[in-house]
């Protein structure tokens, strides 16, 4: 299946950040079968916290391909945190692949699940989240 193939590319980018001292967590926003977004963990090189993976991954792909982001997956080798489950959700990511779980912070596994909430109605549906070890 494509998870794998994605995932794979996601380890690689975490390899990337995990060499510049940074989280080693990598993330990228696929659409089509085509990756059209990746990030790697920043925050200490941007001396900017909101520079997650994911959320860099988000910024790459709507830079490239506009705001409309509700047709793609969003694959990362750590469950998004609840900052980066807001962004996702802000910008309607229908599907997120996950490789580890992260039970204190996760925005699906922790007792403050952004990610999966369905009872907050300007989001609409929560994205389909899926644990691939």
């Amino acid at each position: 299946m494509y998870d794998h193939h994605f995932l794979a590319r996601c380890e690689a980018l975490a390899t990337i950040a995990g060499q510049r001292l940074e989280s080693p967590v990598g993330s990228v926003v696929v659409k089509e079968g085509q990756i059209i977004g990746e990030g790697i963990e920043s925050g200490k090189a941007k001396q900017d916290i909101t520079c997650h993976a994911e959320v860099e991954a988000i910024r790459d792909a709507v830079k490239k391909h506009g705001k409309d982001l509700s047709a793609t997956t969003l694959y990362t080798t750590h469950e998004p945190c609840i900052l980066c489950s807001y962004v996702i959700r802000h910008h309607r990511i229908r599907r997120v692949v996950i490789q580890h779980a992260v039970a204190n912070i996760g925005g699906a596994t922790s007792a403050y699940p952004i990610l999966t909430a369905n009872d907050i109605p300007i989001w609409g549906e929560p994205p389909e989240v899926v644990f691939v070890e």
